[in-house]
């Protein structure tokens, strides 16, 4: 094996033994380092074009990642550094939160008033070119490359949405994303129903969401809330935690489970429900993921709230964000989420008390959003 493939196996042992490069003489593990070493030579001496030796070893580190699970990505160093700016609730784009499924680029929710989500970008769409280049295949980060650019640019998208048979197409125009987590009015005949729309969880949620539902109680003629948590990807899981526990009197909230006992741990509600135990009904739909199916889930299980709309996305995994010496990160699943009722939120998402689903003119908090008018509906009969 020539010298530049014998770093390629220190690469594959570091990463499949941990550093212990002689923890596992296993003879079949031996034969598909070799083969790896072979199938690189042969593609640089017969492959028809030539490559870039340290892009397919970028490839074969997403590919790894990928193989795991639809969460786990590589970030080069460029893109690493500006999905920093993310969780701070202020970035350029166009507001999609995507996953992988099955290799191809999945909606996982459009961010509330974005771009993406006033073009009619909708979670479970599945992006299938990006600028006329073909996104199966690539990997997340690589879409997620080919998605930014310069504020104010136009991006073009082909989508295929379940339930149409043809390619639909979006002419979408990038700008500075700013989430602001919490939206909050009076709705009902009697302007008696609180409405709370979640967008996201990330640092401050729970401040702003708690400063609205008290400013909400000094009135003292609110029947109940409707906690809106529809195309809500989710976040940080010490914000989901925080909320759910504004609602409950004690009990457990959530646990997660991991290979490191670190990562394995168990968050229960302090004793004190916010709103002295008026009913309350959470909105979720398949864009409502992770720390929002935690909240869901959680209220569902305790019988604090009714569940209404459809199904939701199904990711109940955390992510941890771990540097690389040349700068770049990787995105790794450490631990997977549990409800109180000890069912995994992974791949089959919490599914809803009262099941509504979009009607034909859907539109989210328009006369036409069925799935709120019918909450409405409820605590007026």
């Amino acid at each position: 094996m020539k010298k530049s493939f014998l770093s390629i196996v220190c690469f594959l042992f570091i990463v499949f033994f941990n550093g212990n490069l002689y923890s596992n003489t296993s003879d079949k593990l031996y034969e598909k380092i070799d083969l790896f070493g072979e199938v690189l030579e042969k593609i640089k001496q017969e492959y028809v074009d030539e490559v870039d030796q340290a892009d397919v070893m970028d490839s074969a580190i997403n590919g790894i990642l990928q193989s795991l699970d639809p969460y786990s990505a590589y970030m080069s160093p460029d893109l690493f550094k500006s999905m920093q700016t993310e969780s701070k609730g202020e970035f350029g784009g166009l507001g999609i939160e995507i996953g992988m499924e099955a290799g191809v680029v999945k909606v996982i929710a459009p961010i509330s008033d974005t771009p993406a989500e006033k073009a009619g970008i909708k979670a479970g769409d599945y992006i299938v070119r990006i600028n006329d280049i073909q996104v199966q295949g690539k990997s997340l980060m690589e879409a997620v490359k080919l998605m930014r650019g310069p504020v104010g640019s136009s991006i073009d998208l082909i989508i295929r949405r379940k339930g149409i048979k043809k390619p639909l197409s979006f002419k979408i125009q990038r700008k500075i994303i700013q989430v602001k987590s919490v939206k909050a009015k009076i709705l009902g005949l009697k302007n008696n129903i609180g409405y709370v729309k979640l967008n996201s969880f990330n640092e401050n949620s729970d401040k702003q969401f708690v400063k609205e539902i008290k400013n909400y109680e000094k009135t003292k003629s609110l029947i109940g809330y409707i906690i809106d948590l529809r195309n809500n990807p989710g976040g940080l899981l010490t914000q989901a935690i925080s909320i759910t526990d504004f609602f409950l009197e004690d009990g457990e909230i959530v646990s997660t489970k991991g290979r490191k006992t670190s990562e394995t741990r168990k968050f229960f509600a302090r004793k004190g429900d916010g709103i002295k135990g008026k009913p309350v009904i959470v909105l979720i739909n398949n864009g409502s993921a992770s720390a929002s199916e935690i909240f869901a889930g959680a209220l569902k299980d305790h019988k604090r709230a009714i569940i209404l709309g459809e199904n939701s996305y199904g990711k109940g995994s955390v992510q941890s964000v771990i540097p690389l010496k040349n700068g770049g990160g990787i995105r790794l699943t450490i631990s997977k989420y549990y409800l109180p009722s000890g069912k995994s939120i992974s791949d089959v998402g919490v599914s809803p008390d009262i099941i509504i689903k979009e009607g034909e003119k859907f539109q989210l908090e328009s006369d036409n959003d069925n799935q709120l008018n019918y909450a409405i509906k409820l605590f007026q009969s």
